[in-house]
């Protein structure tokens, strides 16, 4: 190790040291303090065993939570961000604090959450095994910019990768990558047969609309959501693959899939979260995990952070979901609408720098599509805008309510008792969550006092 990746690992571990002293989290600050300090930090750590990452839009905490979850139930020791922080400076300092002060980093595999943007800026300075590509959505748009931008960065890197590549099929944004590199045998696709609720047409704002090979207009047989679905181009014939892994007969009334003729119980109805597990299942398939171990996690792990997370309160039911882009927002609507019976929807909406202070993107939710929603309430620093937004879409306003506070939000919302949905976007869900848990709480002990 020379001097100066040296002085990198000792500055660092000193720095967590003492804000563990002062009781501070050390989550994303030394990260950020020493990718200022040495632009190339991350090769200050030896790491000798295999990575896998995942990114995409929408679902890396939740796959990534999966996949850690799997590898630890075998006994291995696993390093992963389940948290989030996936940027460079996240995964330094997820790595600051899990190596001793030379730099090593003790573990059997680390299993990481990454943005789609740093995917090429990380792993040019550590070394990937498997990379899990989920989907692509325009997503904070100040930020990222157009959705095609973060699509050739990724193309870049993967033009000289050699490692595992799982790819959704099924999303033409994602299939595209599997030709970037010719001479990489190691590509797996992962598809999703036709389930109950897949259209003839498209059901919300999708990007996928043209070959990116000829320019040819794209032919749909289906839509499962959004762009996702089973797709073709008629002129040079893109989206004509071999998926190594397709889920099958997909239930959600049980809610079940199968894979490879076995099926598989699972905890939520929605076919967000079929693709998530399917993309799940194909990396899990290219370590050999005992199939028991897939049985149980489908089955029974929660990510609980958000994620469609479920509380009982008061009598009544809830699901909190993050949604940070239309797509998000637009499986949450369906997984409320096709729930039988009268329910309501608190929708949270910040823009702090980590949302992107851009909010147009609530224009492209569709709130047509509402069934049986009695009541809305609205929250969050733009509480305002996504209450026009739903008026707008001809709901009535007489029934939505704003309350910006989330504490006013979370008594207005359960002053009635029922089946409630919430939505939040990512600097929304956090605080949310915890008002959710405060409110909750508070009902307990005034229960219990009398």
């Amino acid at each position: 190790m020379n001097i100066k990746n040296a002085f990198t690992i000792i500055f660092g571990k000193l720095m967590v040291k003492f804000l563990h002293l002062l009781g501070k989290d050390a989550g994303n600050f030394p990260g950020l303090v020493l990718w200022e300090m040495n632009k190339d930090c991350l090769k200050a750590f030896k790491v000798d065993c295999p990575i896998i990452a995942v990114t995409g839009t929408n679902g890396k905490t939740s796959v990534t939570n999966y996949l850690n979850h799997i590898f630890e139930s075998t006994g291995k020791v696993i390093i992963t961000n389940k948290q989030g922080n996936n940027l460079d400076t996240g995964i330094c300092s997820l790595l600051l604090n899990n190596c001793d002060m030379r730099g090593r980093v003790k573990a059997d595999y680390l299993v990481l959450e990454v943005d789609e943007s740093h995917v090429p800026v990380i792993f040019s300075k550590l070394k990937l095994e498997t990379l899990v590509l989920l989907n692509f959505f325009r997503d904070q748009l100040d930020r990222n910019g157009e959705v095609e931008t973060l699509i050739l960065k990724v193309k870049k890197f993967l033009e000289t990768f050699e490692g595992n590549v799982v790819l959704n099929a099924d999303d033409p944004n994602v299939s595209r990558l599997g030709l970037a590199n010719p001479d990489n045998k190691n590509i797996y696709y992962f598809s999703v047969d036709r389930y109950a609720g897949a259209t003839d047409e498209p059901y919300e704002v999708g990007e996928g609309k043209f070959c990116p090979l000829c320019g040819g207009e794209l032919v749909y047989d289906y839509y499962q959501y959004s762009h996702v679905g089973k797709f073709r181009c008629p002129k040079c014939g893109f989206g004509n693959v071999k998926p190594y892994i397709t889920a099958k007969n997909i239930d959600l009334d049980v809610p079940s899939i199968d894979f490879e003729g076995e099926t598989y119980k699972i905890s939520h109805n929605s076919i967000y979260y079929v693709y998530n597990l399917s993309a799940v299942y194909t990396a899990a398939s290219l370590y050999n995990f005992d199939k028991s171990v897939l049985h149980e996690t489908f089955e029974k792990f929660e990510v609980n952070n958000g994620r469609l997370e479920k509380f009982e309160i008061d009598g009544s039911s809830l699901l909190v979901n993050l949604a940070k882009n239309p797509v998000g927002a637009n499986m949450t609507l369906r997984v409320m609408n096709e729930h039988k019976g009268e329910k309501e929807l608190l929708f949270v909406l910040n823009d702090n720098l980590a949302d992107g202070h851009d909010v147009s993107w609530i224009w492209d939710i569709n709130f047509t599509v509402f069934r049986d929603v009695s009541r809305v309430v609205t929250s969050g620093t733009r509480a305002y805008d996504i209450a026009i937004r739903i008026k707008c879409s001809g709901y009535d306003p007489d029934r939505i309510t704003v309350r910006p506070d989330l504490d006013d939000a979370m008594e207005e919302f359960f002053k009635v008792k029922g089946d409630k949905y919430a939505i939040a976007n990512y600097t929304a869900i956090q605080p949310t969550r915890a008002a959710v848990k405060r409110y909750k709480e508070k009902k307990e002990v005034n229960a219990k006092n009398g």
